[in-house]
């Protein structure tokens, strides 16, 4: 039963990408507009007739119905046994809200990220965790022809992360350990271009001091102030290499991903992770993983 639902979801996620936003759906497709006497009040039905709401991908959409790590992952919730096999879930998606606010030609977004850790292979089929991570960005494009870094635009974030978990650290059920886990950061990431390779190179901190870090204070240590992304293109191959870390506590990650397209606006995927902070809950254990599945963008 739960590989129907997977099967469902799969298929119906991949439609709805393929077809927005230009078509209708069936509902809508008998509306007529053509004798609509107000210009405004037309093109305000024709938005919501074809479903143009803005929204685009942001980060990578997928679903990775088979994932194993190398270790069996902890529930700290009595009556729970997890595996070290699992599934993965991420929406991610940015609505533009301004442009060109300082004549730079700047653009301002919205987005939100959802990353979500099904143990489907268990009896009762949790999920392990859910990562909730809204992001204000502003991206400054960069026309640089001369220079060897071929630089391509500047972007700076204001995000938070969190598993929505309550703060338990008081419930003697849970011997002290505290569910509830987040963090509030800023970065800044530089993008670079050479032919088929773009490369980010990314700064990052939490904001407002040590303050909002009393569910995790040592989460810096492992989720590190620096991060580096290639991505490099090969016919219609992706790849993608990730190193993050912390240069003090030598503690960080590494992540890589391939993705070639089977049909239209699904693709292969597959990521190898190894390092801390695959997931908020378990971000100070070191884990590798092993995942493969469907993306729906890149």
């Amino acid at each position: 039963m739960k590989f129907y639902i997977i099967l469902i979801i799969l298929s119906t996620y991949a439609f709805a990408l393929d077809t927005m936003p230009n078509t209708a759906d069936a509902t809508k497709s008998k509306i007529e507009t053509k004798n609509i006497a107000s210009d405004t009040s037309k093109k305000s039905m024709q938005k919501w007739i074809n479903s143009e709401f803005g929204l685009q991908p942001y980060r990578t959409n997928y679903l990775l119905p088979f994932s194993i790590a190398n270790r069996t992952y902890h529930s700290h919730t009595a009556g729970e046994d997890f595996k070290n096999k699992e599934a993965e879930i991420q929406v991610s998606l940015k609505l533009k809200v301004a442009n060109n606010l300082f004549g730079l030609n700047e653009k301002y977004y919205l987005s939100y990220t959802q990353h979500a850790f099904w143990q489907i292979y268990t009896q009762s089929a949790p999920f392990r965790e859910s990562l909730y991570n809204p992001e204000a960005f502003v991206i400054f494009p960069i026309s640089d022809k001369k220079s060897c870094l071929q630089m391509r635009s500047l972007k700076f974030a204001i995000a938070h992360k969190s598993n929505g978990q309550p703060n338990t650290e008081n419930n003697p059920a849970y011997n002290g350990f505290n569910l509830s886990k987040s963090i509030n950061y800023v970065y800044t990431t530089l993008r670079l271009q050479h032919k088929t390779l773009i490369t980010d190179l990314t700064l990052m901190t939490p904001y407002l001091g040590s303050s909002d870090l009393t569910d995790n204070p040592d989460i810096m240590k492992y989720m590190g102030y620096t991060k580096v992304k290639f991505t490099y293109f090969y016919n219609k191959n992706m790849f993608t290499l990730m190193l993050r870390g912390n240069i003090d506590s030598r503690k960080g990650a590494v992540e890589g991903t391939y993705s070639y397209p089977v049909y239209k606006s699904t693709y292969l995927y597959a990521k190898v992770f190894s390092g801390y902070m695959e997931s908020l809950i378990d971000y100070n254990h070191y884990i590798t993983k092993f995942a493969i599945g469907v993306s729906f963008s890149r």
